[in-house]
C-alpha cells in the first residue's frame, strides 16, 4: 500500500513540474512600449517625442534651444 502512495504522489509530482516548466511565469512583462524618436531642430540630439518641446512642426531638446532658434 505504501509503494502505492509513493507512486501516485510521485506521478502527481513530476506532472506538476512539467506543467509548470512548460508555462511561463505569471508575472511576465509585456515586450516594452516603443516610441517615436524626434531630432533637436538646434543641436540634432534624438530624444523621445513625448520629451520634446515643440514649436510649430519642430521639436526642441530644451526651452533654451527652442528660444534660440526662434526669430527675434
Amino acid at each position: 500500500m505504501a509503494r502505492l502512495i509513493f507512486l501516485v504522489v510521485a506521478i502527481a509530482l513530476v506532472y506538476w513540474l512539467l506543467r509548470r516548466f512548460r508555462q511561463p511565469p505569471s508575472g511576465t512583462q509585456d515586450a516594452p512600449r516603443t516610441e517615436d524618436m524626434v531630432s533637436c531642430a538646434h543641436c540634432g540630439l534624438n530624444l523621445p517625442k513625448s520629451e520634446a518641446l515643440t514649436s510649430g512642426d519642430k521639436f526642441y531638446c530644451c526651452e533654451e534651444h527652442r528660444r534660440a532658434s526662434q526669430p527675434e
